[in-house]
C-alpha cells in the first residue's frame, strides 16, 4: 500500500525556487506540507549530489541520476515544472504524500543554476514530451498531458480524457514502448507499479496452488519433519503469503518454528534459494538446533573477522545465521554477495529505535520476502511499532511526519502530549501482523505462580543506598523549578541506576562489600529446589556483578551451573546452553538479559529474577525462556526484591506500562484510555512516582563547596604537605572508560607518605564526592619505582596504556614558557581560526539564525581546544567533544558545563557563551 500520490504544490511563474525559508526545529512535530517540502529543499542546498542527465536530447524534461553524499544513486524524472510533475525512486519520495523529495530539489537547483533561461522558458510552455504514467484508480495507465500530440496509431488506445481504453494494459504497453516516437516516455513509475500488482496477483495464486497441492496429496501435509499445530501453520501461510509480515505471537508459542516452516514452503514452490536470519547473538545455537530439528535444509552460522564472513555470504546455503552486530558493516555485501530472498528478523524489538545504527543498517537490507518475528513489537512507545512497519513496508504507516499527525496529540510547541486515534492504528497494521496469546492456543500449558520474595537491606547497603536516594532527591527538586541540564540529567539517570544496583548488592559499586541479603535468601530457594534431583532453575540478573556473587554460593553449595552472560564468547554460550540442558548436574542458569529473549529451557521449573527491570515486557522474555509450549511441570517464578525500595514500588508500576501494548496489540485494553507517558516530565513524574523523596533532602545543609578543579586543588595540598619530597604529580587518564588516576611521586618511604595521602585524598574524592563510574583514583611510588618504570617503557617492556597526562607538580605553567616558536605559531593560528569561527556564529545569531550558528561554533570550540592543548603538552582533541573532556574540561573554568550542554544538546548559543570564547582566543 503506497500513499496517495498528488503534485507538490503549484509556485509562480517567477518563483519556482523561492527563497530558503528556515526548516521546522527538530523537536516541532506540529508541521504542514509546505513545512515539510521546504525541509526537503533546504536538505538539497545543504547536502552534495552528483546529477547526469540520462538523454541529453531533453535538457529540462528528461530523467536524471542523481548520486548523493551515501554513495546511493537515485533516478529522478521531471514532467512538469508549472505544475511541479516529477518523480524519484528514493523511499520518501514514494511515501510522503508531497509530490518532492530532496533529489528532486537538487535536480531542480541544478537545472535552474545551469540552464538558467532554458528553465525559465519551459516552466512558461510546459513540457514537449508525452508522459504515461499510472492510473492507479483504474489500475490502469493514461496519458499526464500531451495527449493532442500523440500519433494516431497511439492515440486510439487512449480516451479523449488520456485514460487507457478497455483494460489490455499488457498488450497497450508493449505498443507503446516499441513505437517510433522520440517525445513519447513511459514514465519510470509504471515498472514498480506493475510489479507490485504483479505480486499481489502472484501471492493469491501461489496460496491457491500450495492449498490444492497438499490437498491432492502433490505436496506433504507438514513441511516440518516435526507437524505443527494448527495455529503455527496458519502462521506460516501468514508469513508465506503475505511476503513482508509481522509474527507477534507471544512468548513461547513457537515463532521460530513457523518462520522455518514458512521459508521450507517458499523453497518447495521455487520462491527461495538463500534465507538470512539476523538473531542476537547469543540465540544463534538456538536456531541451529530448530532448523536441525524442523528441516534438512542446509545452513551455515557465520562466525568470524569479516573476510571470513564475506566468503561465507558469497558461498551460502538455503539459510545463513547471522547476528545484528554483524550486519552493521555487512548489509551492503550481503546484499551484493548473499542476495538474499527472506529475510528474518528475530527478537525483531532490535530495531525499534529507528536512529540507531543497527536500525539504519537493518534497513539497507534487501529482500523480497521479510518476516519480523517478535513477541513485543511495542515496549513503551508506539513508535516502536512504526519502525518495525518501516521495515516491511515503508508506506503502510507513512513518513515519520504524518504518523506524527495521525496518532499523537501535539501541545502548542508542536511536542507531543497524548496519543489519538489509536484504534485506527490498530486497524492499520493488522493487515500485516499476526498475534496470538498462550491464554488463546495453549490449554495444556502447564500452571505459572508468581511470588514475591520481600529482603531487607544490609546496614552499609542501606547507607550507600540512601546517599544516592537523597542526591536523586536533590535532583528531582530541581527538575520541579526548571529543566534539568545535559550533565544533570545524565547523573540523574547514573544515582538512579546506582539506586538500583544497591537494591541487589552493594558489590556491584564496591568491590570491598560484599554485603548481599538477597543472596541467602536465594541459598535458600536452591537448596531446597535441589532437593528434588530433577528440578533446575534459572537465576536472572540485570548485572554480572551480582551473578558473580550467586555463582561463588554455587561453587560453595557444590551446585552446578552454567554460565550465560554477555561477556562470553558465542561459541561458549552453546556450551553452556547444551551443559544445562543435557547434564543432569548442572543445575543452575545463570543469565543477564543477554539469556533472556529466545532461549528455550524448558528443562527448568523454577525462574528467579534478582532485580525487576523497568520493562514488563522484558519481565516476562525472561519467564518464557521457561513457561512456554513443551513445558511439562508448573513453572514458579520467584522474584527478590529489596523493601521499601525504589525496586518495592516498582511492582506497581511495571502492571500499568503492559496497558499500552494490550490496546494497541491485543484489543485487551481500553485504547481510549491509554495515556502517552513521553518526554522529561512524564519520566519525572514516574520517577517520583516509585521513589519517597527524604524529607531530609531538603533539610540537610549543603556541603562545604569543593574547589572547582579538585585535582590542581590536590596537588596543591600535597606540595604543602611533602615540600621537598614530592617529586612529581600527575592526573592520567585511561585509554578507555571515564576514570582517572592521581598518580604521587615521592622521593622514598612511598608507604608512609601513602597512608597520610589517602586522607587528603578523601577530602576531595571521597564517597559522595565522585561519580563512582567515573572515579578518582589514588597511586603514590617512590622515585626508584617511577624511573624503573620508564626504563622499561623506553626499552618495549611495557607500554604505556594512557591517552593523556595532566601535569600538576612541577607547576604545569613553567612548562608553558618552554613552548617552541613553532608551538606558539600554531597557538596563534588555532586562536585566529576560533576567532574568525566565533564572529561568524555571532553574525549568524544576530540574523536569528541559531541553528545556523551552531556549526562555526563548534568548530571555534575544537580549535580552541587545540591550542589548550598545544600550551598544556597535552594530545590535540579531534572533535569538539573532545576539546571538553577531561583533562582539557578544567581549562574552560565555570564555563565548561554550559558549553558541554550546548553541545551534547545542540541548544541554541547565546551571546554571553560566545563573548566568553572570544576572551579566550584573544
Amino acid at each position: 500500500m503506497s500513499m496517495p500520490r498528488k503534485k507538490a504544490a503549484a509556485l509562480p511563474m517567477d518563483s519556482l525556487t523561492p527563497p530558503l525559508p528556515d526548516p521546522p526545529p527538530a523537536h516541532n512535530w506540529a508541521t504542514t506540507d509546505q513545512d515539510e517540502i521546504a525541509r526537503r529543499r533546504w536538505r538539497a542546498r545543504q547536502e552534495s549530489f552528483v546529477i547526469t542527465n540520462e538523454n541529453a536530447r531533453h535538457p529540462i524534461y528528461s530523467n536524471f541520476r542523481v548520486r548523493s553524499g551515501s554513495g546511493m544513486t537515485y533516478h529522478v524524472e521531471i514532467r512538469d515544472l508549472a505544475s511541479r510533475s516529477f518523480s524519484c525512486q528514493c523511499v520518501d519520495f514514494r511515501i510522503n504524500g508531497l509530490g518532492t523529495c530532496k533529489h528532486v530539489e537538487a535536480v531542480l537547483n541544478h537545472l535552474e543554476a545551469r540552464f538558467r533561461r532554458k528553465f525559465a522558458q519551459a516552466a512558461k510552455t510546459g513540457s514537449d514530451r508525452v508522459d504515461v504514467v499510472p492510473d492507479r484508480d483504474r489500475r490502469s495507465i493514461q496519458i499526464e498531458h500531451g495527449l493532442d500530440r500523440l500519433p494516431r496509431p497511439l492515440r486510439r488506445w487512449f480516451n479523449r480524457d488520456g485514460q487507457l481504453a478497455g483494460d489490455n494494459l499488457e498488450t497497450a504497453l508493449v505498443a507503446i514502448r516499441s513505437a517510433d516516437f522520440p517525445a513519447l516516455r513511459v514514465s519510470q513509475d509504471i515498472a514498480p507499479w506493475l510489479e507490485s500488482l504483479h505480486r499481489q496477483e502472484e501471492r493469491k495464486r501461489l496460496r491457491r496452488d500450495y492449498e490444492h497441492k497438499v490437498q491432492a496429496g502433490v505436496y506433504p501435509a507438514h513441511e516440518t519433519n516435526v507437524p505443527l499445530f494448527p495455529y503455527q501453520r496458519e502462521g506460516m501461510l501468514h508469513l508465506a503469503f503475505n511476503e513482508r509480515a509481522l509474527l507477534a505471537d507471544e512468548m513461547g508459542l513457537g515463532k521460530t518454528v513457523q518462520a522455518i516452516a514458512a521459508c521450507a514452503l517458499l523453497h518447495r514452490m521455487g520462491q527461495a534459494q538463500h534465507v538470512l536470519v539476523i538473531t542476537p547473538a547469543s540465540l544463534k545455537t538456538e536456531w541451529e538446533e530448530q532448523i536441525q530439528r524442523f528441516t534438512d535444509l542446509p545452513y551455515h552460522v557465520v562466525f568470524g573477522p569479516r573476510h571470513t564472513r564475506l566468503k561465507a555470504y558469497a558461498a551460502a546455503p538455503f539459510f545463513t545465521l547471522v547476528n545484528y552486530e554483524q550486519m552493521r558493516g555487512d548489509a551492503l555485501e550481503v546484499n551484493a554477495r548473499l542476495k538474499p530472498d527472506i529475510i528474518i528478523l528475530d527478537e525483531a524489538q532490535r530495531i525499534k529505535n529507528w536512529s540507531t545504527k543497527t536500525t539504519l543498517a537493518i534497513k539497507r537490507l534487501q529482500s523480497r520476502y521479510a518476516f519480523v518475528l517478535t513477541g513485543t513489537p511495542l515496549e513503551n512507545r508506539i513508535d516502536e511499532i512504526r519502525s518495525l512497519m518501516d521495515f516491511l513496508d515503508p508506506s503502510l504507516l507513512g513518513p515519520l511526519f504524518r504518523f506524527n499527525r495521525d496518532y499523537y496529540e501535539l501541545d502548542e510547541r508542536g511536542r507531543p502530549s497524548g496519543y489519538r486515534n489509536l484504534d485506527g492504528l490498530r486497524k492499520r497494521i493488522q493487515p500485516v501482523m499476526i498475534r496470538r496469546l498462550k491464554a488463546d492456543v495453549e490449554t495444556e500449558l502447564p500452571e505459572r505462580t508468581d511470588r514475591h520474595y520481600f529482603v531487607p537491606m544490609g546496614e552499609t547497603q542501606l547507607a550507600a543506598y540512601t546517599d544516592h536516594e537523597q542526591e536523586m532527591a536533590r535532583l528531582v527538586a530541581i527538575a520541579k523549578r526548571r529543566p534539568l541540564t545535559k550533565q544533570q540529567q545524565d547523573k540523574l539517570m547514573r544515582e538512579l541506576a546506582m539506586m538500583r544496583m544497591l537494591c541487589d548488592t552493594s558489590f556491584i559499586l564496591d568491590p570491598e562489600d560484599r554485603t548481599c541479603p538477597k543472596l541467602g535468601e536465594l541459598e535458600k530457594i536452591i537448596e531446597e529446589a535441589c532437593a528434588e534431583p530433577t528440578t533446575k532453575l534459572i537465576v536472572f540478573s540485570e548485572w554480572e556483578r551480582m551473578l558473580q556473587l550467586v555463582k561463588e554460593r554455587c561453587e560453595k553449595m557444590k551446585i552446578g551451573y552454567a554460565w550465560h552472560t554477555g561477556s562470553v564468547p558465542q561459541r561458549r554460550r552453546r556450551a553452556e546452553i547444551m551443559a544445562f540442558r543435557e547434564d543432569p548436574d548442572c543445575r543452575v542458569f545463570l543469565s543477564t538479559d543477554s539469556g533472556g529473549v529466545g532461549l528455550n529451557l524448558q528443562n527448568a521449573s523454577i525462574v528467579v529474577n534478582c532485580d525487576l527491570p523497568w520493562n514488563p515486557a522484558k519481565l516476562e522474555q525472561r519467564i518464557a525462556r521457561a513457561w512456554r509450549k513443551h513445558q511439562t511441570r508448573p513453572v514458579t517464578v520467584i522474584h527478590l526484591v529489596s523493601e521499601n525500595t525504589i525496586e518495592h514500588r516498582m511492582l506497581g508500576t511495571l502492571a500499568a506500562k503492559k496497558e499500552l501494548a494490550d490496546g494497541l496489540l491485543d484489543g485487551r485494553a481500553d485504547l481510549g484510555q491509554v495515556r502517552f507517558r513521553g518526554g522529561a516530565q512524564a519520566f519525572m513524574e514516574r520517577l517520583q512516582q516509585v521513589m519517597t523523596i527524604p524529607p531530609e533532602a531538603a533539610k540537610t545543609p549543603p556541603p562545604a563547596a569543593l574547589p572547582a578543579d579538585r585535582s590542581a586543588a590536590f596537588a596543591e595540598r600535597v606540595r604543602a604537605l611533602l615540600g621537598s619530597s614530592l617529586t612529581a604529580c600527575e592526573e592520567r587518564f585511561p585509554v578507555h572508560g571515564a576514570a582517572s588516576t592521581l598518580l604521587v611521586v615521592v622521593d622514598r618511604n612511598a608507604d608512609l607518605w601513602r597512608e597520610q595521602l589517602r586522607t587528603l585524598h578523601g577530602d576531595l574524592f571521597g564517597p559522595g564526592k565522585t561519580d563512582p563510574l567515573a572515579p578518582v583514583e589514588l597511586q603514590v611510588i617512590d622515585r626508584a619505582t617511577s624511573e624503573a618504570l620508564l626504563t622499561l617503557e623506553a626499552n618495549g617492556l611495557i607500554a604505556r596504556t594512557v591517552r593523556a597526562t595532566r601535569h600538576l607538580h612541577p607547576s604545569p605553567e613553567a612548562a608553558a614558557t618552554a613552548l617552541s616558536p613553532e608551538d606558539q605559531r600554531a597557538i596563534e593560528e588555532a586562536k585566529t581560526t576560533a576567532r574568525r569561527k566565533l564572529k561568524a556564529a555571532r553574525l549568524l545569531l544576530a540574523e536569528d539564525l541559531a541553528v545556523e550558528s551552531i556549526p562555526p561554533l563548534r568548530d571555534a570550540i575544537l580549535h580552541l581546544g587545540k591550542a589548550m592543548a598545544i600550551r598544556q603538552r597535552l594530545p590535540a582533541p579531534d572533535t569538539p567533544e573532545e576539546a571538553l573532556a577531561p583533562p582539557l574540561l578544567v581549562a574552560w573554568g565555570e564555563w565548561s558545563t554550559p558549553l558541554r550542554d550546548a553541545l551534547e544538546t545542540h541548544a541554541e548559543p547565546s551571546l554571553p557563551l560566545i563573548d566568553h570564547l572570544v576572551s579566550l582566543s584573544s
